[in-house]
C-alpha cells in the first residue's frame, strides 16, 4: 500500500508562484513514475506532469509547459511541482498520483496510477 500527502496548495495572484509537495510512503518506488493532476469544478480530472523516479523523464500538458516543473527527491521519497506564471485557469484540485512506470495505460490518462493523494486546493485570482 502507499500513502500520497500533498501539501502546499494556497492562494496566489496572477502571475504568482507555488510549489506543490507530495510525500510517499508505505512501499519502495523502482519502476515507478509519480503524476500530478488537477480537477476544476465542474471539469473532469486532467494530467499536469509525470516524472519517472528511476531515470526522471518528464512530461507536462502543453498548457503548462514552460510555467511547471515536476521535480523529485529520490531519498526523500517526495515530489515536487514549481507553479509560476500561474493564471486563474490554473485554479483547481491538485493531486498527487503513483503507478508504475510501465501499467500498459498511456501516461497522462488517471488509469496509469494506481494511488491517489488526498488533493490540495490552488486558488489564483486575477
Amino acid at each position: 500500500q502507499v500513502q500520497l500527502v500533498e501539501s502546499g496548495g494556497g492562494l496566489a495572484q496572477a502571475g504568482g508562484s507555488l510549489r506543490l509537495s507530495c510525500a510517499a510512503s508505505g512501499r519502495t518506488f523502482i519502476n515507478a513514475a509519480m503524476g500530478w493532476f488537477r480537477q476544476a469544478p465542474g471539469k473532469e480530472r486532467e494530467f499536469v506532469a509525470r516524472i519517472t523516479w528511476s531515470g526522471g523523464s518528464t512530461y507536462y500538458r502543453d498548457s503548462v509547459k514552460g510555467r511547471f516543473t515536476i521535480s523529485s527527491d529520490n531519498a526523500k521519497n517526495t515530489v515536487y511541482l514549481q507553479m509560476n506564471s500561474l493564471n486563474p485557469d490554473d485554479t483547481a484540485v491538485y493531486y498527487c498520483a503513483a503507478g508504475r512506470q510501465y501499467s500498459g495505460f498511456t501516461y497522462y490518462t488517471t488509469r496509469a496510477y494506481d494511488y491517489w493523494g488526498q488533493g490540495t486546493q490552488v486558488t489564483v485570482s486575477s
